[in-house]
């Protein structure tokens, strides 16, 4: 993922300030993406010095406050970006290294971190679903929303597979004591 094309995509549905983009994308692109503040305006620079956006001051706001906009070569980079070929993310967790170190020594202590990530990966799912029933319990979905909602369900899909692995894993190191 490239916070650069995020935040390019983030622009695009809705111009504006920095501080504005860094709370819009803590509530959508950041649940799959995470980037502090101050990667997000020290990339919104990089992008401006590339052409890709432009940014004027705000009449009436905080002194210095911009407001930014996707310039076309920004547009056409999104593009670009967009139609490129990746491999699939391979999976990279910490907890399956911890795993093999347990089978190989002992982890005191891994079933309580287990039940912790039980715990987070349950409220995440719970934040997913209602997200689910307040944005797409309405039908017709546009095309636009139905992408939203697909992306949606991949977070939903990922964070019921982690319950029911965590769950799986919790039995099999119960079992072991």
């Amino acid at each position: 993922m490239s916070l650069p094309h995020a935040l390019l995509t983030s622009l695009i549905e809705k111009p504006c300030s920095g501080y504005e983009l860094a709370r819009r994308f803590d509530k959508s692109i950041g649940y799959f993406w995470h980037a502090t503040h101050q990667q997000i305006y020290r990339e919104l620079a990089r992008m401006e010095e590339h052409g890709w956006v432009s940014s004027i001051e705000v009449e009436g706001g905080r002194a210095g406050k911009k407001r930014f906009e996707v310039l076309p070569a920004g547009r056409t980079e999104l593009q670009r970006w967009a139609a490129e070929s990746t491999a699939p993310m391979r999976l990279r967790d910490d907890m399956l290294v911890r795993l093999r170190a347990d089978a190989a020594v002992g982890a005191p202590g891994l079933i309580e971190e287990m039940e912790r990530r039980l715990k987070l990966h349950e409220q995440e799912l719970e934040n997913y679903k209602a997200i689910e029933q307040r944005d797409f319990s309405h039908r017709p979905l546009s095309r636009e929303a139905q992408i939203h909602y697909l992306i949606l369900q991949a977070g939903i899909n990922f964070e019921e597979s982690r319950v029911a692995w965590t769950k799986q894993a919790l039995t099999t190191l119960r079992q072991q004591q």
